[in-house]
């Protein structure tokens, strides 16, 4: 009886086929153990070039369309689609667009603000921070995103430093707008968002918004021609002093909104924001990230860690926003049932430490943790696409020829970057910690600070490599491992982070020495176990014969500080200690902490359950190392 095999001959494979299948599960095997990223870096690089190529073109045509002329675009094209969401209530792509008009047309009537004025904005997150911001970029204007945390002389610093031509206060800030209205610029014209006002020549918004026409102002208003033209101010503590005005270009605003994307979103997602939106993360990433996308936006006052998953399950949030302290903070809450019954599967941010990742990870289920490097001025930014634990972000050799950096090496006494004899200066090796500089040059350019080119001047290095060359410092120490993963490992300088906010250690002590029994104060940033960042501390030294008068270091500070920068922490010292180049000394103190039973100084915690600074004791001490104190 005859076989299949001879009724049907089955055709000979031609012998190189074998050999080419094997080879071809050869190189899927080789790839995978020596390049186990080749994929995932393909496409990020690949999504990195078409975004490029459009921005490019953009800069060849001479005609930028910008996030704002998409915003309009979406406007038309899907206007009863959600943008915001705002305390239940929805507001259309339609809504906002025509609201922001209003706004507009109140300005170009009453506000005699053409294209290029600043405008300063001073309000908390709600739908109106983002209807007049975008009403006052259709008229040209740049908007400068004021912190609503900082108060009196730092909040007048900041005004004045961008020099705008209105100032527009929110209704829950006319308190801070009181204590600095006395001593506001006369030329500054201040409008609040109420109907009726107390402070003499203050003029009010609400009441004109609300009986201005919705017609949108004419397209040359904003048109624009030059991706580095200035659009935003967005305010940045930087490696010292007092807060800056960081110059933000549509070419930083169009590189911010492409986050989002670039990690993976898309127009389906719904995107939890409860950052600040004076903070670029959620403005340009945010806000920004949604108009890209033409996703819809959850918008929160304030972020609240026992309300967060409530309100990520009523919204069907897919996409949240966070900094390293808000996902600690959502890992302190007390454990409930169905914290991974979500549809989050993304979380965007920077600054989570390892063990809060997989804490994070193993408690609320599989959301991808897209964690990412940028500083606000910089022209720098690294996006960890493959969720390795701990990393910023991950480079490569292709990566680098369009966005050039190195790490360098970096004397910590001296406070500055390790020159060799020639004066360049000197790459670390893989695994050792060097100062991140981002080389500045055509495609990669530093705006700097409005109203300050020295501090312009002061984030830049020259002649580094070889002579002429510039650089973008980026105050920060970075790590880079052997499989070219990067690791955030400290800030330099005169700056420490905490609460998510950037603390200059000038600003504070300024404050504190205003004291009349105050000679000097050294500020600097203590680690605290379990806690994001470093917490600050005050070294002072009393005037002779003068006591310490802990009532009004206590009203100094929460009167004149955001409450991020207030010391946690102070140690009264007998003698400032200062390096060989008569610096102040901060890293031994850095070292020594709070520990009450190796330090013989005196010393002081800001308990704010009795809103004053009470001796640290070393059962206070071991309260806040348990946890059992709120700091």
């Amino acid at each position: 009886m005859s076989g299949w095999g001879d009724l049907y001959p089955l055709p000979m494979l031609p012998s190189w086929v074998p050999g080419a299948a094997a080879g071809v599960v050869s190189l899927h095997l080789i790839q995978k153990l020596l390049f186990p990223y080749f994929w995932a870096d393909l496409r990020y690089l690949l999504k990195v070039l078409m975004y490029g190529l459009r921005v490019e073109m953009y800069r060849l045509q001479g005609s930028v369309f910008t996030v704002l002329d998409k915003f309009v675009k979406l406007a038309e094209k899907q206007p009863h689609k959600p943008f915001l969401i705002y305390e239940g209530k929805v507001h259309t792509y339609r809504d906002v667009d025509r609201r922001s008009n209003r706004v507009a047309q109140v300005f170009l009537r009453h506000g005699a603000l053409k294209r290029g004025d600043t405008v300063a904005l001073l309000m908390g997150n709600e739908p109106d921070f983002i209807h007049v911001w975008f009403g006052l970029a259709k008229l040209g204007c740049v908007v400068a995103f004021l912190n609503f945390n900082v108060r009196s002389r730092s909040l007048l610093h900041c005004v004045g430093s961008c020099e705008p031509k209105i100032l527009v206060v929110g209704a829950d800030l006319l308190g801070t707008l009181e204590e600095i209205l006395p001593n506001l610029q006369k030329d500054v014209s201040v409008w609040i968002m109420t109907k009726d006002s107390v402070f003499p020549s203050v003029h009010t918004l609400l009441d004109k918004i609300e009986a201005a026409s919705e017609d949108p102002v004419p397209v040359n208003q904003h048109s624009v021609n030059n991706l580095k033209s200035s659009v935003l101010y967005i305010f940045t503590s930087g490696t010292t002093g007092l807060p800056k005005a960081a110059i933000i270009s549509h070419m930083q605003v169009l590189k911010g909104a492409a986050g989002l994307w670039a990690f993976g979103a898309t127009a389906e997602d719904i995107i939890y924001i409860t950052l600040p939106l004076y903070h670029s993360a959620a403005s340009l990433l945010g806000i920004g990230g949604c108009i890209e996308l033409g996703a819809t936006c959850v918008l929160k006052k304030k972020f609240s860690a026992s309300q967060f998953w409530n309100d990520c399950k009523k919204y069907n949030v897919t996409v949240i926003q966070y900094i390293g302290e808000l996902c600690r903070y959502l890992c302190s809450q007390p454990v409930k049932e169905g914290e991974k019954d979500h549809k989050v599967r993304l979380a965007v941010g920077n600054g989570v430490r390892n063990d809060v990742w997989r804490e994070f990870l193993n408690r609320f289920g599989a959301v991808k943790i897209c964690e990412f490097y940028g500083a606000t001025e910089g022209n720098i930014c690294f996006m960890n696409h493959t969720g390795k634990i701990g990393s910023v972000g991950r480079t490569n050799f292709f990566y680098k020829l369009f966005f050039p950096f190195d790490l360098i090496k970096y004397d910590f006494q001296k406070d500055e970057p390790i020159r060799n004899k020639h004066g360049w200066c000197e790459k670390v090796k893989k695994g050792e910690a060097g100062l991140l500089i981002s080389k500045v040059n055509v495609k990669n350019p530093f705006f700097g600070y409005a109203g300050n080119k020295r501090h312009t001047e002061k984030k830049l290095l020259s002649d580094v490599f070889k002579k002429g060359d510039l650089y973008f410092n980026t105050g920060d120490l970075m790590v880079q491992d052997h499989e070219n993963f990067l690791y955030f490992w400290d800030r330099i300088g005169d700056t420490f982070r905490w609460k998510g906010e950037n603390v200059a250690t000038t600003e504070v002590s300024d404050v504190i020495v205003m004291l009349d029994f105050i000679q000097e104060a050294n500020v600097y940033g203590v680690p605290v176990p379990d806690h994001e960042g470093k917490a600050g501390m005050a070294s002072i030294i009393l005037k002779q014969n003068t006591p310490l008068d802990l009532e009004q270091m206590y009203k100094q500070v929460v009167t004149y500080l955001p409450s991020y920068a207030c010391p946690l922490f102070l140690r009264v010292q007998e003698k400032m200690e200062v390096t060989g180049t008569f610096k102040q000394q901060k890293f031994r103190l850095v070292d020594e902490g709070f520990n009450p039973s190796t330090i013989t100084d005196p010393l002081y915690f800001l308990d704010n359950s009795k809103k004053a600074y009470v001796l640290l004791t070393k059962e206070v001490h071991e309260m806040i190392l348990s946890g059992k104190m709120k700091l």
